[in-house]
């Protein structure tokens, strides 16, 4: 199991804006779909150990914060030439099973990953009102086989912050997310 971690973009970036499809075929625009106090962008697969490792956690945690105001979407960037259980049809049984309610979207050509800078999975990028990045890294401490519980307290702090304040504490740690490698085509690496 590759352990790649985030690479921890430089804060106040803008989020680059995009428009790809959600798992039903529907596009799904940052110009025309996000709202609210900010947005969450989360970088994930279907087949990832450290995406399998918080699902449950992340399922409650992303529909929460979606609940409270915050945009959140997901998006698989992964090769599915060489990994087809991260592919369309996939995604859309992984969402219903696993009991997200936000959009799960599909980046069949990688661009979105890159423009964001996304590295592995799961990859957590937060937003404010502004679009500007005041979060980037990890969920929580916790990796597959480490006994640490899943909590989700650090992306938590960081979104609790952003809703509170509209910004993201300074002493707020912001570490690297640790997980796969996203899964980029020969072609374009």
């Amino acid at each position: 199991m590759a352990r790649t971690p985030s690479t921890m973009q430089d804060l106040g970036t803008l989020m680059p804006s995009f428009e790809l499809p959600d798992t039903e075929g529907t596009l799904f625009s940052t110009e025309r779909d996000l709202s609210g106090q900010g947005t969450l962008v989360i970088f994930m697969c279907n087949h990832c150990p450290f995406v399998i490792h918080l699902r449950e956690v992340l399922a409650t945690f992303g529909n929460e914060m979606q609940d409270r105001g915050l945009s959140v979407v997901a998006i698989s960037s992964n090769d599915v030439e060489n990994y087809p259980m991260d592919g369309p049809k996939e995604m859309k049984l992984e969402r219903q099973k696993a009991g997200y309610l936000f959009p799960y979207l599909y980046d069949e050509s990688q661009e979105v990953a890159r423009a964001f800078t996304a590295a592995c999975t799961p990859d957590f990028f937060l937003y404010d009102a502004q679009n500007r990045l005041v979060y980037r890294g990890q969920f929580d401490d916790s990796r597959p086989g480490n006994q640490i519980p899943v909590s989700g307290d650090s992306l938590r702090a960081a979104c609790e912050s952003l809703l509170s304040t509209g910004s993201v504490d300074e002493a707020i740690e912001q570490r690297p997310s640790l997980g796969c490698n996203i899964k980029w085509r020969d072609s374009l690496s």
